[in-house]
């Protein structure tokens, strides 16, 4: 898709679309009455007839009247003193999935009510429309289908409509920067989405290889005799079941030794569990499909870095990404089985369906071994998260009121929620082992908090966890993206990453 940015009235522009975003109760004044005037009152018949409701992401098609364009399609951005990052992204998402089933090649959107309701930032408004048609032309549907018509139509060109004057350069750099942020989501989106008998830990490794050399990117795939070598017990102990062995999968930037302008060797780490069966601990059977989703962290740190490889070549950054199946079988970790971490702790494995955070802190061990810094681990790691905070909040927890401030300022550039949950110190012992230091699983109560105290004992830099358990993917389509994986903290990574640019 190429995107031009032009310096127009909404009605001088030549597509096959015109969007109009409204934010607010719409007011037929000024630019919007002379749109409005020129589509021969098609906007305001639309809105005496209930098709402009002032909810979020309600869209309409009307026609164009006298307008250069085929037809028009308004998008309701919500209340104006709700509107904010996230829903300007979302609505140009919206804008794109409401024309499925239609042929556009060619479509142009009105910038100006996008930039009003973020403070004037004509810049920041093309960078998140270009990121949201980016990720909003997404369909999973398509994976497995190439006759599928689920899908939006794909765009041959987006046009951004600055006002008369604006600066076009600035313009143009923000849609570029969007249209990056958006291609890397979908990459991780493409992953996470694909069915576990077509992405093995060996397959992802593979793929990672594949981004990696076409992104300049060095990487090392660690393999299970490799790992064993190296002491990696728990990270061993999760794929022991599966006939598909595991991989920990590392990817570069920069050179060795080398650190940001924050004095920063930042490591993302991505949960990359293939398959989660639960194990010995096996899951019941409604909805274990989804569990092929369990590598979305995994797939989301994979083209992250790659993400910030296109837009800040050679930055110091790592992605560590421990890839396994969690399967019973013959060889199979049981309850009860006591393992040794990279870091020497001794684990009490009580329940093989508490996986994720066995992999991820042998991964975070590792991650500090190579020389990071600064850790941020992505995962879907309880269901707790979900019951807590559903499908729109990411729950996170960190060691440091500093680096949690750089995580949630990095959430907020890029516009998606999070909320700190408390390390808990008093909530130790309900994990202490009879045999070992700690156990992978305590009592139910207070599951969400215990999740994260123990990732809190593998690390000895600053670390923040994002869990997204509820967020990770959609169990149903919306109105601005397809049921299954979301992409959700692609861009934080990057935001947080690109903060250390000279």
């Amino acid at each position: 898709m190429q995107i031009r940015v032009v310096a127009a009235r909404p009605w001088e522009v030549s597509a096959d679309l015109l969007i109009v975003p409204v934010v607010g109760d719409p007011v037929f004044a000024d630019e919007l009455g002379e749109l409005d005037r020129r589509c021969g009152g098609e906007l305001a018949a639309l809105e005496s007839f209930g098709e402009l409701r002032t909810k979020a992401y309600n869209a309409a098609l009307g026609a164009p009247g006298e307008l250069p364009v085929r037809r028009l399609l308004a998008v309701s951005g919500g209340k104006a003193d709700e509107f904010d990052r996230e829903v300007a992204r979302r609505l140009a998402a919206s804008a794109l999935r409401r024309l499925v089933g239609r042929r556009v090649g060619a479509a142009a959107v009105w910038l100006a009510p996008i930039a009003t309701g973020l403070g004037g930032d004509e810049a920041l408004a093309a960078e998140l429309v270009a990121r949201g048609i980016v990720e909003g032309g997404f369909e999973p549907k398509t994976i497995y289908r190439e006759d599928s018509d689920a899908a939006p139509p794909q765009l041959d060109e987006l046009v951004l409509i600055g006002a008369p004057g604006s600066d076009q350069a600035a313009l143009a750099a923000g849609a570029n920067r969007g249209q990056i942020i958006g291609e890397g989501a979908n990459i991780a989106r493409r992953l996470a989405n694909r069915a576990a008998n077509d992405v093995t830990p060996i397959v992802l490794a593979e793929e990672a290889r594949a981004i990696a050399e076409a992104h300049g990117l060095a990487i090392d795939v660690i393999d299970e005799r490799r790992a064993a070598e190296m002491g990696m017990g728990m990270f061993l102990a999760v794929g022991k079941g599966s006939d598909n062995p595991p991989r920990m999968i590392v990817m570069r930037s920069g050179e060795d030794g080398v650190h940001d302008s924050l004095g920063r060797r930042l490591a993302l780490i991505g949960k990359g569990v293939c398959f989660d069966s639960g194990g010995i601990s096996i899951k019941p059977a409604d909805r274990m499909e989804e569990m092929k989703m369990d590598k979305t962290g995994a797939c989301t740190v994979i083209a992250a870095i790659a993400t910030v490889s296109r837009l800040a070549p050679g930055l110091p950054l790592l992605a560590v990404a421990p890839a396994v199946e969690n399967m019973p079988g013959g060889h199979a970790t049981r309850p009860g089985d006591v393992v040794r971490a990279l870091n020497g702790t001794m684990v009490d494995i009580i329940n093989t369906d508490a996986e994720g955070r066995l992999i991820l802190g042998d991964a975070m061990t590792y991650a500090e071994q190579l020389g990071a810094t600064h850790l941020v681990d992505v995962a879907t790691l309880t269901g707790a998260v979900s019951r807590a905070f559903g499908n729109q909040v990411t729950g996170g927890f960190a060691s440091d009121d500093g680096w949690w401030g750089q995580v949630a300022a990095a959430g907020e550039r890029a516009g998606e929620r999070y909320w700190r949950i408390p390390l808990v110190p008093d909530y130790a012992p309900d994990m202490d082992s009879w045999y070992g230091d700690v156990t992978n699983s305590g009592s139910a109560e207070g599951s969400l908090v215990k999740s994260g105290m123990f990732l809190d004992r593998f690390h000895t830099v600053p670390w923040a966890h994002l869990d997204i358990g509820g967020t990770g993917y959609y169990r149903k389509a919306l109105p601005f993206a397809a049921r299954g994986a979301g992409g959700v903290t692609h861009a934080t990574l990057v935001e947080l990453a690109l903060a250390g640019r000279d």
